[in-house]
């Protein structure tokens, strides 16, 4: 009886671990179009935030900015065309491959109305991952 109780215990926890394994979401930096793996060749990568995170005046206990989960925002290079696009995670980071050159970063579908979410000039250089970290403006007062 103590046998089967453990080899039944066994049995769920490794089943567990496999599920635990199987939906797990990728490293930062994990695959989709327009995304780069951590160390590869040339791109940009971050974090995004937004300030303030709200009204009034800032309270010396509250953190003024947070990151900006989930929002897709639109790379163009310095002809105007679009050269990516990438979505930040839940912590506001973000990871894009990229040629070398100048780039405009903004945020995907913004017409207007409060907040500012770019444009961001960022310049990328051969060989390298330029780290960035873009801070938008809430527009909250």
């Amino acid at each position: 009886m103590r046998f089967r109780r453990f080899r039944i215990i066994f049995v769920l926890l490794a089943m567990s671990a496999v599920l635990l394994l199987a939906t797990a979401e990728p490293a930062h930096g994990g695959g989709g179009p327009g995304q780069a793996q951590s160390g590869s060749g040339t791109g940009m990568e971050g974090v995004i935030t937004i300030a303030p995170t709200q009204g009034g005046p800032i309270r010396a206990d509250t953190p003024s900015s947070s990151p900006l989960p989930n929002a897709t925002f639109v790379v163009k290079d310095d002809k105007g065309a679009v050269a990516s696009e990438f979505t930040t995670d839940e912590q506001g980071r973000f990871q894009t491959s990229l040629a070398p050159g100048r780039y405009t970063v903004f945020l995907k579908g913004k017409t207007g109305g409060l907040g500012r979410y770019g444009p961001f000039d960022v310049d990328v250089v051969a060989g390298r991952v330029t780290k960035v970290q873009l801070e938008c403006d809430s527009g909250i007062r």
